[in-house]
């Protein structure tokens, strides 16, 4: 099994276990991006949750999920969160959620990561997050994705 499928079947399994349904879709085009990801599922940009990881300068990793059509403000979001994060690189995010960059799921991951949440997922009805490959996605309701990760709900810039 390669490891982008089974890190798709480790998201899979996360998701079976949860109190909602939700199906998991393998698209034939990359949905790497959220411009590529809003296409391939038909949605807007906004409604694509891009999962973003930063590292404090202790070396901790923090996910923040957004909005597609938001950038993060990393000196506002440190702030919010008490200290200073940065964006962090490939490797490191292979290592600590389990993930390639394009692909990393708010379930499945390889340790137990701080999850921040935009605020602005939440004016959406569903939204829509990588599912551990650039090709794999689900729908979730913001609520759900609140609920399930017990994230905290931030904005992600002034």
């Amino acid at each position: 099994m390669s490891k982008r499928n089974s890190s798709v079947e480790r998201v899979k399994a996360v998701l079976e276990n949860l109190d909602i349904p939700i199906q998991v879709q393998e698209l034939p085009h990359s949905t790497r991006t959220a411009v590529e990801a809003a296409e391939a599922v038909k949605s807007s940009v906004g409604q694509i949750v891009k999962s973003l990881v930063f590292k404090t300068p202790a070396g901790q990793p923090v996910l923040i999920l957004t909005s597609g059509s938001n950038q993060v403000d990393e000196k506002y979001a440190g702030n919010l969160l008490g200290e200073k994060i940065s964006f962090a690189d490939a490797e490191y995010v292979r290592t600590q959620t389990g993930f390639a960059i394009g692909g990393v799921s708010p379930y499945g991951l390889k340790k137990e990561i701080p999850i921040y949440i935009d605020r602005d997922l939440l004016q959406y009805k569903l939204v829509w997050a990588a599912a551990g490959s650039s090709h794999a996605v689900f729908s979730i309701s913001p609520q759900d994705l609140v609920g399930t990760t017990q994230g905290e709900v931030i904005s992600v810039h002034p």
